[in-house]
């Protein structure tokens, strides 16, 4: 199943920071935007499967909005 983040991203001299503001605390940078967006791609990633690991023993439900 594929899903969208947004994303913010902030331009530095040393290149670009880039965070996602549904996720607290995913974050990472890049020399360049390409590489920036490559990077918070792996950093969802790994955040999303700590989450799943950190909640395995607990119960759960979905639910959907829209």
């Amino acid at each position: 199943m594929q899903m969208k983040y947004k994303v913010n991203m902030h331009q530095t001299d040393e290149g670009y920071s880039i965070w996602v503001p549904g996720l607290p605390g995913c974050w990472s940078q890049g020399e360049t935007e390409e590489e920036a967006l490559t990077n918070i791609r792996d950093a969802i990633q790994a955040y999303l499967e700590t989450v799943d690991d950190l909640s395995k023993n607990n119960q759960s439900r979905y639910v959907e909005i829209g």
